[in-house]
């Protein structure tokens, strides 16, 4: 046993036991390089990675490989879920080498930590030839790999503005209609027209591109778009990436049909595709078969997250394994005589309408269960999938990541809250309220900072990174939408001020990753391009625009128009990537309603408000009592009446009485 046995996370006691003298990243590790000379092998994963496993199994459970890194290197295992500032500083430096990223990551340091060569994956041989060429190199050409080293860690200094070269003075912060041509017209060359999504294989969700999308049809219309949209949502509900039976999305497809899914669950993926899948539920409301389509997606997963998800001192776990048993996707799949037992006269019609054979669709006459098209007698199916998911409680589940984390938490309540606030889909709300009060009590903490995460041991005090800022405002500012405590603004509010003095770079007007006060690793890295989570500088200037608005605080809508300006011009160029940022870009470029409705009966119109029209770039407010806001400002009446007030670019219309006109000007 190494000294990984005395960690909480998931993923680092996977590899307690392991031959290699494993240690986590810390003091002991580092300073054990210092003392005795000698390079390190930084080892990065994170507990559902299935190519982790394959390399633990090949390399560092055999005993030849693991003399090998023992006697020559220090050895640091680091779980990137942790740890993402860690793993964004050396996953760029495996980049700058002009190597290929991804997990898992092996990287080679000098005993400064400076890094010199790495790689992803490596089965035992190639591992054995690469360990003991490092050693010969630290040996032979120590100057030349510290010189090396030396210049990697330079390049991941390097300013953002001098890397992206911003800098270039915008003065016009909306988009021209040109722009919005040519940033629309970047993305469609990347369509995939007809499986949806983009032209790739393997077949990423990213949720991001997408609500980016259904921001921008929202106010400015274009069919293409539009089908492609729903298309795109369709094809990643009724394929293999979507758990037919259990509810939730995986990883990945590694197809490109959205067929043959990687079998992980992450619950940053869940938290992102409930909040589009929602979205989308009410900007195609009229249409009756998305809207069943997205309404069994969206109430499957939930009931997923309240089951498997949920842990019971409160939040939610951070991923489920791809395996079962040693196999990937055994938890999944199914024979057709399973079916069929489990079925019986059922099973017919399921059969044929999955395509299930004997053969299977997968390894060893397994089938994975998606569909072509939507099914006309759906609900027969819903019936049957409840059959087969009692059938899993006789199977062995996949290894569960049991870290809480605060980012995707906040994820996952963003989604939930817009399940809430957009569809009609109906679910135990003290998940959500749970799941804030867990907020409260366990991230939380004095001054106005975070923390990055709750084991189910108890704290481990590491600060949280801007990632889990963002979202956790993010979260507040949408959750005051559907409860209207305005203590969850206050919250956002306190956040950002934290944010602001400790994590702010005013010289180019960027927020770092990391905490000021956290530990000092080679290089302090900023976060701008958005993947498979929008990226936490996105986030933020979303946030700002958002409180900007809210309390009228100039210099925040100030700080959010300058990060901006700052990378439009690359976004132009790039919106994929920056996908999140373009959203910010139509909403400065769209009308902006503001809805405030004061009297008793706030709350159940505020509801129907809120489902009358996908409006993104609205903000609702509501009350019955006293209130500090700018929008209840000469409001407040008293007079037991229940008033609507419709702001369009701080332009307000006359207070309305009736919600059924509220609803017409609001679709107009």
């Amino acid at each position: 046993m190494n000294k990984l046995a005395q960690e909480t996370s998931p993923y680092l006691l996977q590899h307690k036991d392991n031959p290699v003298d494993w240690f986590p990243w810390g003091d002991e590790a580092l300073n054990k390089a210092q003392t005795e000379d000698k390079p390190i092998i930084l080892s990065i994963g994170y507990s559902s990675c299935h190519w982790c496993h394959v390399m633990e199994h090949e390399c560092f459970e055999d005993f030849e490989v693991a003399e090998i890194m023992n006697h020559y290197f220090v050895c640091i295992k680091l779980d990137r879920e942790e740890r993402p500032d860690i793993d964004a500083i050396y996953m760029d430096a495996l980049q700058n080498m002009g190597l290929r990223g991804g997990w898992p990551l092996n990287v080679f340091l000098m005993p400064d930590t400076k890094p010199f060569y790495g790689g992803t994956y490596f089965p035992k041989k190639n591992w054995i030839n690469l360990l003991l060429s490092v050693v010969n190199s630290f040996k032979t050409q120590r100057e030349k790999l510290q010189e090396s080293a030396d210049g990697f860690a330079r390049s991941l200094n390097i300013k953002d503005s001098e890397k992206y070269f911003f800098g270039q003075e915008i003065q016009e912060i909306a988009f021209s209609g040109d722009e919005i041509n040519q940033i629309l017209n970047k993305i469609q060359e990347s369509y995939d027209t007809i499986d949806g999504g983009m032209k790739r294989s393997p077949k990423f969700p990213m949720p991001t591109i997408w609500k980016m999308l259904l921001d921008a049809i929202a106010y400015f219309p274009n069919e293409k778009h539009i089908n492609q949209l729903k298309l795109t949502i369709e094809r990643i509900i009724l394929g293999g990436i979507f758990d037919h039976i259990s509810g939730g999305w995986c990883r990945y497809s590694t197809d490109d049909k959205w067929k043959i899914p990687h079998f992980e669950k992450m619950l940053y993926d869940n938290g992102q595709l409930l909040s589009l899948t929602a979205r989308a539920n009410l900007y195609f409301k009229e249409n009756i078969g998305f809207k069943q389509l997205t309404d069994w997606a969206l109430s499957s997963t939930v009931a997923w997250l309240e089951h498997e998800m949920s842990s019971a001192v409160g939040g939610f776990f951070a991923a489920l394994d791809a395996d079962s048993e040693g196999e990937e996707g055994k938890y999944y799949v199914w024979e057709e005589k399973e079916i069929k037992e489990a079925l019986a006269e059922k099973s017919d019609y399921f059969i044929q309408t999955y395509k299930v054979t004997a053969q299977g669709n997968w390894e060893e006459n397994k089938n994975i269960l998606h569909l072509e098209n939507y099914p006309e007698n759906f609900p027969t199916l819903v019936e049957s999938h409840k059959i087969l998911k009692n059938k899993l409680l006789n199977r062995v589940r996949p290894g569960l990541d049991n870290k809480i984390l605060c980012g995707w938490n906040a994820l996952v309540l963003n989604g939930l809250v817009e399940t809430l606030r957009f569809t009609d889909v109906v679910f135990p709300i003290d998940i959500v309220k749970n799941g804030f009060e867990f907020f409260e009590n366990n991230f939380m903490v004095k001054h106005g900072d975070l923390l990055r995460l709750k084991h189910q041991a108890g704290h481990k005090d590491n600060l949280a990174f801007l990632e889990d800022y963002s979202s956790t405002i993010a979260a507040f500012i949408n959750y005051y939408q559907y409860c209207f405590e305005e203590k969850y603004l206050n919250y956002s509010l306190q956040l950002t001020d934290y944010l602001i003095d400790n994590f702010y770079d005013d010289s180019e007007n960027l927020f770092y990753f990391t905490d000021k006060n956290a530990e000092k690793l080679i290089a302090r890295k900023k976060e701008i391009f958005d993947n498979v989570i929008p990226s936490s500088n996105s986030m933020m200037a979303h946030n700002l625009n958002l409180l900007g608005r809210i309390f009228e605080k100039e210099s925040f809508l100030e700080i959010s128009e300058t990060m901006f300006k700052k990378v439009k011009p690359l976004l132009i160029q790039d919106p994929q990537w920056l996908s999140n940022w373009v959203a910010l870009g139509m909403y400065f470029s769209a009308q902006k309603h503001d809805i405030v409705v004061v009297g008793p009966d706030y709350k159940n119109i505020l509801k129907e408000l809120q489902k009358a029209r996908f409006l993104p770039n609205a903000i609702f407010f509501g009350t019955n009592q006293t209130s500090n806001l700018p929008a209840f400002e000469g409001r407040l009446l008293n007079d037991n009446q229940t008033r609507i007030y419709i702001c369009i670019d701080k332009t307000c219309l006359l207070p309305l009485t009736n919600l059924n006109e509220a609803i017409e000007i609001l679709k107009q």
